[in-house]
């Protein structure tokens, strides 16, 4: 990481924000387009999170990880939803869940919003998850997590975070 001889000025901060916050809301509005059948709009999905990746890799190089403090709780939480979204680019995923560790450790980010960017990039890496946030399948409607570490301990590691148990939280996100 690129160390900063001076702080950054309020200005650029809210530059910054404003950025973090429409690369999340260009993300949205994309998202539909991750699992078409369409493979034109699926690599469309693709180019934009990969873009949305390597500039949050830039912004880490120059400021770290996006806490709520330096750049605001909107787009804190937009800087996490990048990371999330950066499903083709582990190493950066890998990088942010180590910046976002050391924030959450200093108080300075959400252990569930931690939490979920854990197990992403754990099942992106071909490995079990902790907390069951990714889900793998679709079994006669009911949501199958990735498979587990300890899949018997998973809504007690989840509660440890504040995320609410898997039943619940599975009925609370599933189709209608």
């Amino acid at each position: 990481m690129t160390q900063r001889q001076t702080p950054p000025a309020p200005a650029e901060l809210a530059e910054l924000a404003a950025e973090l916050t429409a690369m999340a809301a260009a993300d949205h509005a994309a998202v539909t387009t991750a699992h078409s059948p369409d493979l034109a709009e699926q690599l469309t999905w693709r180019r934009l999170t990969a873009r949305h990746g390597e500039r949050l890799d830039e912004i880490m190089d120059a400021y770290g990880w996006p806490t709520a403090d330096l750049v605001g709780p909107e787009a804190a939480r937009a800087a996490w939803l990048i990371a999330q979204h950066s499903d083709r680019r582990t190493d950066i995923q890998r990088r942010a869940l180590e910046l976002m560790t050391a924030a959450v450790q200093e108080g300075l980010a959400d252990a569930r919003d931690l939490a979920f960017l854990h197990d992403r990039t754990l099942v992106n890496e071909g490995r079990p998850q902790i907390y069951g946030t990714q889900i793998g399948a679709v079994v006669d409607g009911a949501p199958v997590p990735w498979p587990c570490e300890q899949p018997d301990r998973m809504d007690e590691l989840r509660a440890e975070v504040g995320i609410e148990p898997f039943a619940l939280y599975t009925a609370r996100h599933a189709p209608r």
